[in-house]
């Protein structure tokens, strides 16, 4: 069996930053790396799952909204793929460190957090996702489309 291409990068130097994982065509998958790989803390669970709801939220009613195909965690916990279509790397990286900056400034009822809306409704952390969109932006601020790629 061939190994996935995620599988085939070295999770011994990669470090927290934004990186183009793979291009399918015209679509694009973006490894939001927010830990590094193996050593923890990693991302705690309902962290993970409100940060996912507001990004989702957030970047599905934004200005690229029309680009979004997918947004979710790594198994791993150490971060989130982004899969976007004819979007520019430039608008990629903004959309990422625009999406994380209203993400660890929200405060109140969040979107999807009912019993209807959910599948695991009593399982999130408000306080968790905004402290840990927070701790990234400072990784990500400046990044560039020269740093998306992995180191090798």
């Amino acid at each position: 069996m061939q190994r996935i291409a995620s599988f085939c990068v070295d999770h011994t130097k990669l470090q927290r930053g934004i990186y183009l994982s793979r291009t399918d065509g015209d679509i694009d998958t973006y490894d939001i790396r927010m830990r590094v790989p193996n050593r923890p803390p990693f991302l705690e669970m309902p962290a993970v799952h409100t940060l996912e709801h507001l990004f989702a939220t957030f970047a599905r009613n934004g200005k690229f909204a029309s680009h979004i195909i997918y947004f979710g965690p790594m198994g791993c916990r150490t971060g989130f793929y982004l899969l976007v279509r004819d979007l520019s790397k430039t608008d990629a990286i903004a959309l990422i460190q625009e999406t994380f900056e209203q993400i660890s400034r929200y405060q109140g009822e969040f979107p999807g957090a009912s019993e209807p809306e959910c599948g695991n409704y009593r399982e999130h952390d408000l306080a968790g996702a905004v402290k840990e969109a927070a701790d990234y932006l400072p990784v990500i601020q400046n990044w560039t489309e020269e740093q998306l790629q992995y180191q090798q």
